[in-house]
Order: C-alpha cells, then structure tokens, then sequence
C-alpha cells in the first residue's frame, strides 16, 4: 500500500456521516473516545475545579443524616470515614489511570480485565448511580421549591429536571464555565450553617457527640450499625466514575506541571471523598439540631434542617437563601449526573446496537428516567436503595482497582489500557468473572443468607472477593483474554499525537484512537470500529494491517 491516496481515493465520499449531534465534538466531547490531546486544552486547575463542581451534591447531608438517625453517633461516624477511606483508595489508582490514558470509566474497564462486551454490564452499572443520585438530587431540589414557593413535588421534580437540560447538554467547555462561576456562592452556602451553630450554640458539637439515634441503636458502638452504615456510605464509590468524566481532559504530565498534574488529579479524583464524607456529617448535625423543630421525616431533607441552622442570622431572608443554596448544589451536581449518565448510556446502546445518534439524546434518556425515579418516590427508600446498590458497585470498582493495582504491576495483564473493539476479546472473565462473582456473593450475604453480621457487611465481603479474584484468575487464565491480538499500531515508538484518516468517517484521529481493520484495509477510528456491525471481527483472524495512509504530526 503506497504513502498516499489516488485521486478517486481522495474524492470518494466517506463511508459513515454521523449525525451533526454526534459529529461535533464541543457538544460530544469524545464521549466514546480517547480524548485527543488537541482537546485536553484545560490547565490542571481549571480540570480539577470543573470536577470537584459536582460533587455539590446534597444527598451527602440526606446519606449522612441517614446513617447517624439510623445508627446513632459513633456507629454512623466511623461508618461515614471508613467508607471514605475504601473510596479514597481505591479511587487513586482509577483516577491517575484516567487521566493520563485519557480516557473515562467505560474505556478504562474494557481494558482493565471485562472485556469489550463484558464492560457493557459496567454501563448499566455506572449509568443506575447516576440516575439513582439525580434522582435524589432532584427530590431535594423539588423539596426547595415546596418549602419556598409552594410548588407541589410532582411539579418541582419536573423543574429540577428541566433545569439542568441547557447545562448538560452542551459539553465541558459550558459545564467548565458554570461549575467555575456558581463556585463560590456554593461554598458560602456550605459553610454559613456550621459557622451559625458554632457561634450561636457551640455547645451543641458535644450533644451530637452522644446522639444515640431515633431508632434505638445506642451511643455506643454497635459493629452491625457500622457495618450496615457503611454499606450506605460505600454506594458513594461510583462517583469515582464521574471525576473520571472530567479528568480524562487532564493535559499530558510533563516535567513543568507534575506537581500541579498529581495535585488536580488526587483533588479531584478520590479527594472528593474528604468534602463528602464532612458532608455526610455535617447532614447529620444538623439533622440532629433540627429533629425537635421538624420531625424526623423533615430532618433527612436537607433543606428543612438548613433552614433552621441559617434562621437566627439571616432572619427573613433565611428561606430565600436556603432555596437557593439548594438549588444551585443541585444545578451544579445533577449536571455531572445528566453529563455522565449520558456518556454511560452512549457507550452500552452503541455496542449493543451499533448505532450512535448522539451524546445528547442520551441526556434525555437519563434525565426521564430519573424523573420517573422521582415521582415514584425514590428518596423514601434512601437507605434501601444505596444499601442494595453498593454491593454491585464496590464489587466492579475493586475488580478495575486490582487490575490497576496488581495485575498490572505484576505483569498479569497489559500495562497500558487497551479499549478498542479491534484487539479486545468479547468477555474477560477475569474482571468481568470476578464483579460477577462478589456481587452474586454479596448479594446473598445482604439478604441474609450467611447471618447478620456478613449481612452489615456484604460490601466489603463484595471487595475482597473482587480484589482476590482477579489476580487468580489472571494468573489461572495466564492473562489471555485481555487481547484477543496484538496492537501493532501504538507502539513505544509511535507518536500518539500523530493523526491518521479514518478509512469510514473520513476524520482524523490521533493515534491511541485508531485501530488497522482488515475490512476496510486500513485505519479506523474506534467509534467506527465500534458501529461496524458486518465485519465480524474479521481483524481478530486475519492478522495486523498496514496503515499506509499518510501521518499527520501535530505541533
């Protein structure tokens, strides 16, 4: 094959025009694909504040609150951190992954031991936490515009839907701007509660500290409170995925910027963890301070104990001020719920049915289900819920963590993340197996099957048997699902900022974004590589293919 094409080459129509949502990029955002280094045009501040945006959320002051109420003061605060350092762990490793390799918590999971098709359940996964949170979130916004302006909750959940529809569905650039702008608005409204209270009744702190719950649990310790507290904490941990989200736009590491690079990448990757889980137990506080004034179903709203913890110093401006505070938290987060929900949605329907419209009707997909998540009732069964939800989700977080953390190191499995269709086999059973195998477990384990105390917590039993799992069958399986081929095109030597033309879409890729396809004798984006629906994965027996087609070399 020659360096260049023929003149009826280069005048040939391409073979796939995508849908103009699906084509442009400042609202697709590479949603299905490694992000190019010609688009990573964030500094590391900017990528990090963008980030640590969405985790506005108020559903840390309803979880929190949840937990303390349930389980009393101690049971509940160890819960809270100990959840926290499981996600903080287990978060650096996904989070450092993402953002060098470029890529978000699909890709990574494809090439982190399930497969090309064995991470479509990991997208159903991912996709349930998102609508899970925005439908908490959009409860508690649509609690906001009950309190203060009278509008029933049916209605207010429909607002809260619809008004994070112009955010989320432009990409990181609008998201990026409205996160930085509404930032400091959102951190006065965090912290003037908790300034109020230690002004006015410093002495309150140490009352909490002997709180023993409304339901009988004790001061005390009790280790099937704690187990079962931070079973709810631990649903937290697929939140990882939506840092990712953000920080696959990390610029390169380089020498200059290495300290601002791991600064942003450890804030906004599993540092979301510290504000949350202070989160969590400021919810409970003042959970705690408003229970007698508001009843207990009031005080795991968090706008009603808010309100009453702003009252004495802002008087009658207090519920206008709290409204807002919640509103714009729950603009801010449930933007990153519709954003990535929709990159989630997006990646399982395109491999499922090889077709991709759009990273935008998938916002809508999202946002309807959440909304019907919503009118259903989702945040009355709060504790339910998370608790169930956990099992599944820790047990794929620490299927992708042992990959990262072990398998690799070890050389068990491919030292680089490999997500392309052309070199992956359909399953992986050696994190695809292993979710499998410690949710199934923990599942069981929750009902009750192995007693109470494995019952408060199947979470973490979910864990282990994922994080032991995975080597052992990496190593029983001696490592050969990961590829199911050679990658001959990105080498050590290559320039991954080299682009070369699709040989369907007619566009130019960067390098760790184009796979050689025996079908089309040539090169081909990963997306296309995805939609293709005849080959067969004919490039798996056929052998590597010769790009040929001229290398474009970017500054």
């Amino acid at each position: 094959m020659t360096d260049t094409l023929s003149s009826a080459e280069e005048s040939a129509p391409p073979k796939r025009r995508y849908a103009p949502l699906a084509a442009n990029e400042n609202r697709e955002d590479y949603s299905l694909r490694f992000a190019a280094h010609s688009f990573r045009k964030w500094s590391p501040f900017v990528v990090a504040t963008t980030a640590l945006g969405g985790i506005a959320y108020l559903a840390d002051f309803a979880i929190g609150a949840s937990i303390v109420l349930s389980y009393g003061f101690t049971s509940g605060l160890l819960a809270i951190l100990a959840a926290a350092v499981v996600i903080f762990v287990t978060g650096v490793p996904i989070a450092a992954a993402c953002a060098k390799s470029g890529v978000d918590m699909d890709l990574l999971t494809r090439g982190a031991g399930f497969g090309y098709f064995g991470s479509t359940l990991t997208s159903l996964v991912y996709a349930s936490f998102t609508v899970i949170f925005f439908s908490l979130e959009g409860s508690i916004m649509g609690q906001a515009f009950e309190l203060a302006l009278g509008i029933p909750l049916p209605v207010g959940y429909l607002l809260a839907t619809l008004i994070v529809l112009p955010f989320a569905l432009y990409g990181m650039g609008a998201v990026a701007k409205m996160q930085t702008w509404t930032q400091p608005l959102w951190i006065a409204g965090l912290v003037l509660p908790f300034v109020v209270v230690l002004v006015r009744e410093p002495g309150k702190f140490a009352e909490f500290t002997h709180f023993a719950g409304t339901e009988g649990a004790g001061a005390g310790f009790s280790a099937i409170g704690f187990g079962f507290g931070m079973g709810v904490a631990l649903s937290l941990i697929g939140q990882i995925g939506e840092q990712a989200d953000y920080l696959r736009f990390m610029p390169e590491k380089t020498a200059e910027n290495k300290r601002s690079w791991w600064a942003a990448v450890l804030a906004a990757g599993p540092g979301w963890v510290i504000l949350g889980a202070a989160k969590q137990i400021g919810g409970a506080l003042l959970a705690f301070l408003a229970l007698g004034v508001v009843g207990k179903t009031h005080a795991l709203e968090p706008i009603a104990p808010y309100l009453e913890a702003v009252k004495p110093a802002l008087g009658p401006v207090a519920l206008t001020f709290a409204a807002l505070f919640v509103v714009v938290s729950q603009i801010k987060i449930n933007t990153t719920n519709a954003y990535s929900g929709s990159l989630s949605f997006a990646n399982f329907f395109s491999r499922v049915l090889h077709k991709h419209p759009g990273r935008v009707w998938y916002v809508l997909v999202n946002c309807g289900i959440a909304l019907a998540l919503m009118e259903f009732g989702a945040f009355g069964f709060l504790n339910k819920i998370l608790g169930f939800y956990s099992n599944v989700a820790i047990a794929w977080i620490g299927a992708v963590c042992a990959d990262l953390v072990i398998a690799k190191p070890l050389g068990l499995s491919p030292r680089y993340i490999e997500f392309k269709r052309a070199y992956l086999h359909k399953i992986n059973p050696v994190g695809f197996g292993s979710m499998l195998v410690a949710s199934a477990v923990s599942i069981v384990a929750y009902f009750g099957a192995f007693g109470p105390f494995l019952a408060a917590f199947s979470p973490l039993l979910a864990l282990v048997i994922a994080v032991v799992l995975v080597p052992a069958l990496a190593v029983a399986t001696k490592g050969k699902y990961y590829l199911a081929r050679e990658n001959t095109v990105l080498t050590p030597e290559a320039d991954p900022r080299a682009t070369h033309t699709c040989s369907v879409c007619g566009d130019p890729y960067e390098l760790p974004d184009v796979a050689d396809c025996a079908k089309q004798d040539g090169p081909i984006c990963s997306l296309c590589c995805t939609l293709d629906n005849t080959c067969h994965d004919v490039c798996q027996t056929a052998g590597p293919v010769s790009l040929g087609l001229p290398t474009v070399r970017t500054p």
